[in-house]
């Protein structure tokens, strides 16, 4: 029993630091203050180590031998090897949504398309990140394919941690929410080839803003350094 308790408490302070490093409690690059954790949750350094190990398998921590661990940087190189990758498992989600997507399934993408709708409007992007997640996970779900499921889901824990800033560039989160309407009529169409290739041009053009708006940060903190 008392394995049982320990390994669920581990995995939920795995959920916790997850939760803090998406929401940029924990920045990129930062040292993981343990003892500082430790205190804050209440817990032992066990299975905030335990955790740590979960979140360093999963791309989000990185652990330095006599350092400690950091939260994990995703760096332009990063990016360019990992998104061809997601546009196209994503792709093919969409493809297998359009194919298996039942009238459960399609109320359950509006509903959350809606969402989205909402959340543009009101230009709330930490609302719309947070439901453009719900929306991708959902599609992955309706795939109704484990493996592809699994996959794109590590991967996405990568992607998301700088995967927000590209709905700050002029005009992306306008792009993107047309780009789902896309995909939602491909779906309900059952046109199985047209949600693919509109999933892939979606990823690629996240890619784009990110890619831009990464690189644009970078420039400022050149230009603030020579000032």
């Amino acid at each position: 029993m008392k394995k049982i308790s320990r390994k669920v408490l581990f995995e939920e302070v795995a959920d916790m630091l997850a939760h803090m490093i998406y929401s940029s409690e924990l920045s990129p690059g930062q040292w993981i203050d343990e003892l500082a954790l430790c205190q804050q949750m209440g817990i032992s350094r066990t299975p905030l180590r335990e955790a740590l190990k979960v979140l360093a398998s999963d791309g989000l921590v990185e652990l330095v031998p006599r350092k400690g661990a950091f939260v994990k940087t995703i760096s332009l190189e990063d990016l360019d090897e990992i998104f061809p990758i997601m546009a196209m498992l994503e792709g093919y989600c969409a493809q297998l949504s359009a194919e298996k997507a039942t009238r459960e399934d399609l109320r359950c993408l509006q509903a959350l398309h809606g969402n989205l709708e909402q959340h543009a409007a009101g230009a709330n992007i930490p609302h719309y990140y947070e439901d453009n997640t719900r929306f991708h996970d959902a599609l992955k779900r309706i795939a109704r394919n484990s493996w592809l499921e699994q996959i794109t889901l590590d991967l996405s824990r990568v992607i998301h941690l700088a995967r927000h800033q590209q709905l700050i560039v002029k005009g992306r989160l306008e792009e993107s929410l047309e780009e789902h309407r896309r995909i939602i009529e491909a779906i309900e169409a059952g046109d199985a080839d047209r949600a693919r290739k509109v999933m892939h041009v979606h990823l690629m053009n996240q890619y784009r803003a990110l890619k831009e708006s990464i690189t644009k940060e970078l420039n400022n903190g050149v230009d603030q350094q020579a000032y």
